[in-house]
């Protein structure tokens, strides 16, 4: 009875380990912040351009002598999709943020906030590098994360704004670099290259639902870009598949298309408004906080 008793409150004790040992793992992953830099700093001194000339704003549409946005709202697929056409006059005006401006694990803020901290005119979620151990992180032309990733596909952003793709084992992140490379985002798959869906019909990001709220951005030719965010997994917006989003946009003459954080975090800001109604589970319509953004701006 004693040594039964003893086993007994043995396996009690490892089960309520092995209990909190996985809350920690969680808590680790998804909640408890760790600030790995403060720094955010931009090696291109055209970063600190300003605008000169007349503005003109609309609800949908931004132009001045440097950037020019027009937004419009389509309806596929039971879907409401966000289209921002953007052309620019130079590369350093299409950036990327960090939330708090800071690098970190679990560093989150609004698409909107961070938009608003950054004095962006447009911006989109990013690639949510803050809930990953692993994955190549270069943003604004600074090293952050050297640790590749197996089979990720990430999307190059050059300092004269082409982009490319590449997959990160097959790469070097400070031959990338020296490359010019400014910026990576590190999510995926790739939805459309060289003008040609890259993507099938059962394509999809882990074990994600095949409707979902997406982001993408995408090239169209020099210095011509699109941004795009979908709603979903409401009744009046049922979303996406990746073979949807890629099929859609093929109808707009985009070169490459890359897939972005989707879900809660498919947010489009523009003008100090959230353009797309942003939801998780399709009870609230509000934004999910993200590690970083996609903007144009000065």
């Amino acid at each position: 009875m004693y040594l039964f008793k003893k086993e007994h409150l043995f396996a009690v004790l490892y089960s309520l380990l092995l209990i909190l040992f996985t809350i920690y793992v969680l808590m680790d992953t998804f909640l408890i912040s760790e600030v790995y830099d403060t720094t955010n700093e931009k090696i291109d001194v055209q970063s600190n351009k300003t605008t000169t000339g007349k503005k003109t704003i609309t609800d949908t549409s931004y132009k001045d002598d440097n950037i020019s946005i027009n937004i419009n709202t389509y309806r596929a697929y039971d879907t409401n999709i966000y289209v921002a056409d953007i052309v620019l006059t130079d590369a350093s005006y299409l950036k990327t943020a960090f939330a708090n401006n800071v690098y970190g694990k679990n560093i989150v803020a609004n698409t909107s906030t961070i938009a608003s901290s950054n004095n962006a005119i447009l911006a989109i979620n990013g690639d949510y590098y803050g809930v990953q151990e692993k994955g190549y992180v270069l943003k604004n032309g600074k090293i952050y994360r050297t640790t590749s990733k197996n089979n990720q596909e990430d999307l190059i952003i050059y300092q004269n704004g082409d982009f490319d793709i590449i997959m990160e084992t097959d790469t070097n992140i400070e031959d990338l670099l020296q490359h010019n490379v400014y910026n990576i985002l590190s999510f995926g798959p790739s939805l459309i290259v060289n003008g040609k869906i890259s993507v099938d019909k059962n394509t999809e990001v882990g074990k994600a639902m095949a409707s979902n709220p997406r982001t993408a951005i995408g090239i169209v030719d020099k210095l011509h870009y699109v941004f795009v965010v979908s709603d979903g997994r409401t009744s009046e917006s049922a979303g996406l598949s990746l073979y949807e989003l890629a099929t859609f946009m093929s109808d707009f003459n985009v070169e490459l298309l890359y897939n972005l954080d989707g879900g809660g975090s498919s947010t489009m800001y523009f003008n100090g408004n959230v353009v797309n109604n942003p939801t998780t589970n399709g009870k609230n319509i509000k934004e999910r906080s993200v590690s970083d953004i996609v903007y144009i701006g000065y």
